[in-house]
C-alpha cells in the first residue's frame, strides 16, 4: 500500500479490524484508510465494499446518502480540490473501480493544529483500498492510469450553492501530485479555485 504525507501513526502496528475490513489511521485525525478482504479463486474474486456495522466499528459512522461515479480518460486528470460548506458539508468514502489514483485530503478545520496539511494515499482497483474523508477536508485526486473510474459515497446531497474549492496547485500546500502543472487535465472551474490564504473560514 502506497501512503504519502500523513502516514498512519501506527504504520508498523496491526490495523484495526472489523468483519472483513482493516483500517489504518493517520497522524492527522479524521481520515481513515480502509481495505476490504478479498476472497478469490479460479473464477475471480468477491469482496464487501461497505458495511455500515463494520465501518461504524472502525469509527466511520456517517449516513451516506448518495453514490457518485466518475470516469477520467487521460492520465494526469486532476479533480479537485472540492468540498461543500455547512449545512451541506459532505464526508466521503472513495474507492477506485478501474485504474489508479493519488487521493488527497487537505485539513480545512480552523481549530485543527493540522490546518492546511494533508493526507495522501494511492488507491487502485488492484489494492481495493478506500479513503474515508470526514467533513472539514477538501478532497481531490489525480489519475495515474488511463480510463480510471472512481466511485465515492457522500454523506449529504450535492448542493451547488454550497459547492466550494481550493487550488490544487497552491504552493503553500506543497501537495505531492504525480503530474506537472502544465500537463494536468483540469476543468475550467478547478483552474480558478482560490489559494488557502485567500479562503475564508469554512469549518470550525
Amino acid at each position: 500500500m502506497q501512503i504519502s504525507v500523513g502516514t498512519p501513526i501506527d504504520a508498523l502496528a496491526p490495523p484495526q479490524v472489523s468483519g472483513n475490513f482493516m483500517a489504518w489511521r493517520f497522524a492527522i485525525p479524521g481520515p481513515v484508510l480502509v481495505q476490504p478482504k478479498r476472497f478469490g479463486d479460479h473464477r475471480g474474486f468477491v469482496l464487501e465494499t461497505y458495511s455500515s456495522r463494520n465501518f461504524a466499528a472502525l469509527g466511520v459512522a456517517d449516513d451516506f446518502v448518495q453514490d457518485n461515479h466518475s470516469l477520467s480518460a487521460a492520465v494526469g486528470t486532476v479533480r479537485g480540490l472540492h468540498f461543500q460548506l455547512p449545512p451541506c458539508a459532505q464526508a466521503k468514502l472513495v474507492r477506485v473501480l478501474r485504474g489508479r489514483i493519488l487521493d488527497i485530503a487537505v485539513d480545512l478545520r480552523r481549530s485543527s493544529p493540522h490546518y492546511g496539511r494533508h493526507v495522501a494515499a494511492e488507491l487502485s482497483a488492484e489494492n481495493a483500498v478506500q479513503l474515508y474523508i470526514p467533513i472539514g477536508f477538501a478532497h481531490g485526486f489525480c489519475t495515474m492510469e488511463p480510463d480510471t473510474e472512481v466511485a465515492y459515497k457522500v454523506s449529504d446531497f450535492y448542493a451547488p450553492e454550497s459547492d466550494r474549492g481550493l487550488a490544487w496547485d497552491d504552493p503553500d500546500l506543497a501537495l505531492p501530485w504525480p503530474v506537472r502543472p502544465a500537463e494536468a487535465q483540469l476543468s475550467d472551474k478547478d483552474r480558478r479555485q482560490p489559494r488557502l490564504s485567500d479562503l475564508p473560514p469554512c469549518f470550525d
